[in-house]
């Protein structure tokens, strides 16, 4: 059991170098031996974790995805003991967009990763899985607002789920761009919000609230 763990650890701080590269130079060209070179061990330790460069992008991704799950979480958490479901949307929303460093790097590897799973059948199986559960839980959220009469019903569906996910997806998108502010792509999904439940101040804590802090925005 201890190997175990110790073996996931590396794992984790392999995908922390990984990260670090993402952040100020990209990934593109980014090999093993960049990442050995940042995470301070030789080649030969990093492939007895990770044989390819996909292989390590592929749990590099889930890894960040773990972690940004547990910020929507904590987000949600420190709203009120009952939130909403317009509520919970926003949190998981506004966790969907590059907000702070952390959260802009995690955006550039899944970027990496998606432009590489477009032409690699068993990468794109964790988009092809991963995006279904996230429409059926918004899906979920949708409906529970119509049966509290906080949305129309002929709205409560995974089509409107699924235009939720891709508004945020293309607003995380100007965001790494810089066409757009994390203010701005913010205030648009509050806007889009707006159209879907009615127009609402945005809660004052937790997701709700914008705070800028030391470059970050949440």
């Amino acid at each position: 059991m201890p190997k175990k763990v110790d073996h996931e650890a590396r794992r984790q701080e392999i995908s922390e170098a990984l990260c670090r590269i993402a952040g100020t130079r990209g990934l593109d060209g980014a090999s093993l031996r960049d990442v050995a070179a940042e995470a301070g061990i030789s080649l030969g330790r990093l492939q007895h974790y990770f044989r390819t460069r996909d292989e390590m992008l592929l749990f590099a991704l889930r890894y960040i995805n773990r972690l940004a799950g547990d910020r929507i979480r904590e987000r949600i958490e420190a709203l009120t003991e009952e939130p909403t479901p317009r509520e919970v949307l926003r949190a998981c929303l506004s966790g969907m967009l590059p907000l702070d460093d952390r959260s802009r790097i995690g955006l550039l590897v899944g970027a990496a990763y998606y432009a590489r799973a477009v032409h690699d059948e068993a990468l794109r199986a964790e988009a092809e899985d991963g995006i279904p559960r996230l429409r059926a839980f918004f899906a979920d959220q949708l409906r529970l607002a119509a049966d509290r009469g906080e949305l129309p019903p002929e709205r409560a569906n995974e089509d409107e789920a699924m235009l939720l996910i891709s508004a945020a997806d293309g607003l995380a998108t100007y965001v790494l761009l810089e066409v757009h502010t994390p203010e701005t792509a913010l205030r648009l999904v509050d806007l889009h919000l707006a159209n879907l439940f009615g127009a609402e101040r945005p809660p004052e804590t937790g997701a709700g609230r914008v705070v800028t802090t030391g470059g970050s925005v949440r």
